[in-house]
């Protein structure tokens, strides 16, 4: 197969911007979208106001409804999609970069797809990622979560590219998965997104502790807004929105309340942990065993001579 040439970059690219001002949002979404637009406006007129470029927004910001007929009535495909109507209006209204959370679309197949998107300044989506790894588990006392049920899964890691360089798009559950983070960091990611929606239990137990370690192994910093509270449709979430640095210290924690918080970011920090902890650099391809085999090491040639003499 004949190589492909790497596509040379236009005269004019500008390089990537390196500071960032953008606003880390939390919320408590409803089981209407009607609802959760009435909370995206005065969100997007504050981070305007308070001089950001950008507003991120949770996972399933647009509808959380997990009743499956009252659902499969709002759910559209993403061409009639009134959560994404008004994100590109309000981001072309405010002059903002609009990191739209997610939401449910219909996909092609009748199923949904955990849909997020980027929505430039002039109100277009640049990026969209379908949600890679559905939450299926079983908490214990006959507690079960399957998004499976109604969701399926997309196939395809995304970049977004945005005038900071290209940033990650992950979704919540895929917190668990770290080669999709290491795909995107060696892709060029310097920022990667996670918006969520965890349980309390999960929350309570492991959700710092994995957006912390992607940062730390990446060197990228992730942006982590959340879903708080007991919802309409009966869930509670955890809350606590996080931005993390690339040396994984917590820029902001919203804690339990819905809200806001301006977190100011300074792009080259990733360069200089990637400098100082150059795992990207340091990665090595290496043989192991196949799943449900076992491998054994031979023995090296000093304990092999060993042995022999012993006998």
């Amino acid at each position: 197969m004949q190589d492909v040439a790497p596509e040379r970059a236009h005269p004019q690219t500008p390089a990537p911007r390196d500071r960032l001002r953008l606003m880390l949002a939390q919320m408590r979404s409803t089981t209407t979208h009607a609802g959760n637009v009435a909370t995206l406006g005065p969100l997007a007129r504050r981070a305007a106001d308070e001089g950001c470029a950008m507003l991120c927004l949770p996972e399933v910001a647009g509808l959380m409804n997990r009743d499956e007929h009252a659902a499969r009535a709002q759910v559209t495909d993403e061409a009639r999609d009134p959560w994404l109507a008004a994100c590109r209006e309000a981001a072309a209204r405010h002059g903002l970069w609009l990191h739209a959370g997610s939401s449910p679309v219909l996909g092609p197949d009748g199923r949904f797809l955990n849909r997020a998107w980027m929505v430039d300044p002039g109100g277009e989506v640049v990026a969209r990622y379908d949600k890679i790894h559905l939450f299926d588990v079983y908490l214990g006392d006959g507690e079960a979560r399957l998004e499976s049920a109604r969701f399926a899964p997309g196939a395809e890691a995304v970049l977004a590219p945005t005038p900071w360089g290209p940033m990650g798009m992950t979704i919540c559950y895929d917190l668990r998965f770290p080669h999709l983070y290491r795909m995107l960091a060696r892709a060029g990611a310097r920022l990667i997104f996670a918006p969520a929606a965890f349980t309390v239990p999960t929350g309570r137990a492991h959700w710092e502790v994995l957006i912390r370690a992607r940062a730390i192994e990446n060197g990228a910093f992730m942006v982590c807004p959340a879903q708080t509270g007991r919802h309409d449709d009966g869930r509670e979430t955890w809350g606590h929105a996080l931005a993390v640095d690339p040396w994984g210290a917590v820029l902001a924690d919203l804690g339990f309340e819905e809200g806001a918080a301006v977190v100011e970011i300074d792009l080259t920090d990733s360069e200089t942990a990637r400098a100082k902890v150059p795992s990207l650099a340091n990665e090595r391809d290496f043989a192991g065993p196949l799943p449900g085999q076992s491998h054994v090491a031979p023995p090296s040639s000093s304990a092999a001579a060993s042995a022999i003499a012993r006998r």
